[in-house]
């Protein structure tokens, strides 16, 4: 019952309930990050959901506007430079304080109300990692990704591609609502405290590369 309507309905409530009572602070972020960052304020990007069907993601961008992008990123993919080096010369101290606090995630509770994300489930990540995972790493999009997940809440950043896989799976077999109540208040408790949002001296994760 839980999995099949009461995930989805709970989903909706709080969702809507906390874009209603704090569309203040969204449009108070907005304005921060014009003010800051400039535009476009809204970061958007194609994210697999779940069974891997491809998604919008909306986030607030914590970084600059990327220069030389297309040349930036193909060096990254050739593994001749890490993406966590690139995202540090783009994202200042607000954009920081931004990540820190996960206040850039605050639009993706649009991605929950439309139904292409959940509160809590496997975080979805770029659709080029798609073709790398094993079977059992893919088996993270049985369910809709999330905004929190299992794996945020026992080391996020701080633990390694293949950890991380095995947690998402992990939830997959046996989430519950308790489970889920669990991981939300963990959650509040990491963004209180900012455990776990980057390596130490990095701003980002370097990117996963298979399992060869």
């Amino acid at each position: 019952m839980y999995k099949k309507y009461i995930k989805r309905l709970i989903d909706v409530v709080l969702a809507v309930s906390f874009l209603l009572a704090f569309w203040w602070l969204y449009f108070i972020v907005g304005v921060l990050v014009k003010l800051n960052l400039g535009s476009p304020i809204i970061f958007k990007q194609q994210r697999p959901g779940i069974n891997g069907e491809i998604f919008t993601i909306y986030k607030f961008r914590s970084m600059a506007p990327p220069k030389n992008l297309a040349i930036e990123w193909e060096l990254i993919r050739q593994g001749k430079k890490k993406r966590s080096d690139f995202d540090g010369k783009r994202i200042n101290k607000f954009g920081n304080f931004l990540r820190n606090s996960s206040l850039d995630e605050i639009p993706e509770l649009w991605n929950v109300i439309r139904g292409d994300m959940s509160l809590v489930g496997p975080r979805p990540l770029i659709v080029d990692y798609l073709p790398l995972y094993s079977p059992e790493q893919a088996r993270r999009h049985d369910i809709r990704p999330g905004i929190t997940g299992w794996a945020q809440v026992n080391g996020r950043e701080l633990i390694c591609w293949e950890e991380k896989f095995k947690l998402d799976v992990e939830y997959v077999d046996s989430y519950s609502f308790f489970g889920d109540m669990k991981i939300l208040l963990l959650t509040i408790k990491n963004i209180i405290f900012r455990e776990g949002v980057s390596p130490e001296g990095e701003v980002t994760t370097d990117d996963f590369r298979g399992n060869n």
